[in-house]
C-alpha cells in the first residue's frame, strides 16, 4: 500500500480545483427582427445548469503529518479522510458521466472550527451548490449558523448524531442516529412476534448511551401491540423471573463488552438447559457489528442487530468499484471509501438530474448504494434524515440481511 504517494497527491488536491472539462459551445449571430425577438424571449427556456460547485470539508490534518519521518502507524491514523475523499471523488466522477460538469473544492478543516470559519469568506466556498462535511459533530454544529443564514445545504456524511443537536433545516443526515435503530428493532418485534405468548425483555444497565437506544423501543411498544414488557438491570435478575412456555424477545441495550459478553453466555445457557431451555430471540446494540462475540452462541440465540450499512462483496457493483479503486489508487478500498462513493454518486446524480433545485427531490429520489440505501424524510427543523436501516441476523456464521 503506497499511502505516501497518495498524501502527496492529496496535498496538491487540497489547494486546487478539480473540475470536469466544460463542453465547447458555439454561439450563433442573432439576426432575428424585433418582434420575432420578443416572441423568442417569451419562449426562452430557463437558464441551463451546466456546472455544479461542490465543496468537500474533510479533516486531513496534513500539517500534522511529516512524510519524511512518518511510520505506518502514523499514516494509518489519517486513513479515514483519505479513504472517504478518494471514494467520494470516484462517485462524483461516475455521476459526471451523465453530462454535468463538477467543480470540486477540497478543504482541509484540520478538525478545527477556526479553519471552518475562514471558509465563509472564501469565494469558491461561497459559490457552493452543495457542501459535504464537516464530518464530526462539533464542526457540524459550528457551521449550522452559516448554513441557515445562507440557505446552504450541508451533508453530514459520517456522524450518527441526532439531528436535533444541530437544529439545522438545511442539514442532510446520511447515517442513522441511535434512536432510529431503537425504532427499527421495536418495529420488527411488533411485526414478527405474537403478543399472546411473547414477553419483551429489556436488559438495560441504564447508562446514557443505553437509554438513547432503548427509549424508542419502550415508546413504540407502548403504542403498538399488546406486549408484556419487562426491564432488568442484568440477565441474572431476569433469570429469576422467567416462565416456561413463554417466548422471550430480549433486547440488550449495551455495547460495553464487559457487560455484553457474560450476558450472552448466560442467555445461551438458559436457552440450552438440560431440563429444557427457554425460547429466546436476542436483539443487540448496533455497535455489536464491530465487536467480536462467540458466533456459535449469538447464532444459537437467533441474534438480530440493526445496521446503517453492509457491503456485499459478491455484488457486481461492489466488485466493479473495488477494481476501479484499486486501479486508480493502488490499494484496497476501506469502509469509508464505499461510504464516500455512495455520497458522491448520489448527490452528483441529484445535481445532474435536477440542477439547482435538487433539494426538492431529496425525499423523492431513492438510492440503493454499495453500502446502504438512501431514503430521506424531511423535518422543517431538523432537515433531511435518512431512514433506511437494515436488520442483520447471524446465520451460517455470517451476518445476513433479514429485513
Amino acid at each position: 500500500m503506497n499511502l505516501k504517494r497518495n498524501y502527496w497527491f492529496l496535498m496538491l488536491l487540497a489547494m486546487i480545483f478539480v473540475a470536469c472539462s466544460p463542453k465547447v459551445r458555439t454561439t450563433k449571430k442573432d439576426t432575428a427582427k424585433p418582434k420575432e425577438k420578443e416572441k423568442q424571449e417569451e419562449k426562452k427556456p430557463a437558464k441551463k445548469f451546466t456546472q455544479a460547485n461542490v465543496s468537500l470539508l474533510v479533516p486531513f490534518k496534513l500539517d500534522e503529518l511529516n512524510l519524511k519521518t512518518a511510520t505506518k502507524a502514523d499514516i494509518e491514523k489519517f486513513a479515514m479522510p483519505i479513504d472517504f475523499y478518494q471514494g467520494f471523488k470516484l462517485g462524483l466522477d461516475s455521476a459526471a458521466a451523465s453530462g454535468l460538469n463538477f467543480k470540486l473544492n477540497v478543504f482541509d478543516t484540520q478538525d478545527d472550527n477556526a479553519h471552518i470559519s475562514v471558509l465563509y469568506k472564501n469565494e469558491r466556498f461561497k459559490q457552493s451548490n452543495l457542501i459535504i462535511g464537516p464530518v464530526f459533530p462539533d464542526g457540524l454544529k459550528h457551521i449550522s449558523a452559516y448554513s441557515k443564514e445562507n440557505d446552504a445545504t450541508i451533508v453530514s456524511p459520517l456522524a450518527a448524531t441526532n439531528p436535533a443537536e444541530f437544529n439545522n433545516p438545511n442539514l442532510v443526515s446520511i447515517v442513522n442516529n441511535i434512536e432510529l435503530h431503537g425504532q427499527r428493532i421495536a418495529t420488527y418485534i411488533v411485526k414478527n412476534f405474537n403478543p399472546s405468548n411473547t414477553i419483551v425483555v429489556i436488559i438495560n444497565p441504564k447508562k446514557t448511551d443505553d437509554e438513547a437506544f432503548v427509549a424508542p423501543v419502550r415508546d413504540y411498544l407502548k403504542t403498538n401491540g399488546k406486549f408484556v414488557v419487562q426491564e432488568y438491570a442484568s440477565v441474572f435478575t431476569f433469570e429469576t423471573k422467567m416462565q416456561k412456555g413463554k417466548h422471550y424477545a430480549v433486547v440488550v441495550t449495551s455495547s460495553d463488552r464487559a457487560f455484553v459478553q457474560p450476558t450472552i453466555d448466560k442467555l445461551y445457557k438458559l436457552k440450552n438447559l438440560a431440563s429444557g431451555g427457554y425460547v429466546i430471540n436476542l436483539f443487540g446494540h448496533p455497535n455489536w457489528v464491530k465487536q467480536n462475540y462467540p458466533t456459535d452462541k449469538i447464532q444459537a440465540l437467533n441474534t438480530i442487530i440493526s445496521s446503517s450499512y453492509k457491503i456485499d462483496y459478491k455484488n457486481t457493483a461492489v466488485i466493479g468499484f473495488i477494481k476501479k479503486y484499486r486501479y486508480r489508487y493502488g490499494f484496497e478500498p476501506g469502509e469509508y471509501a464505499f461510504k464516500g462513493f455512495d455520497v458522491g454518486y448520489y448527490f452528483g446524480k441529484l445535481l445532474s438530474n435536477h440542477g439547482e433545485d435538487y433539494r426538492e427531490y431529496l425525499t423523492k429520489d431513492k438510492y440503493k448504494g454499495l453500502h446502504n440505501t438512501f431514503s430521506f424524510i424531511h423535518d422543517e427543523k431538523l432537515g433531511y434524515i435518512n431512514t433506511s436501516l437494515m436488520l442483520l441476523k447471524y446465520k451460517n456464521f455470517a451476518l445476513e440481511i433479514v429485513d
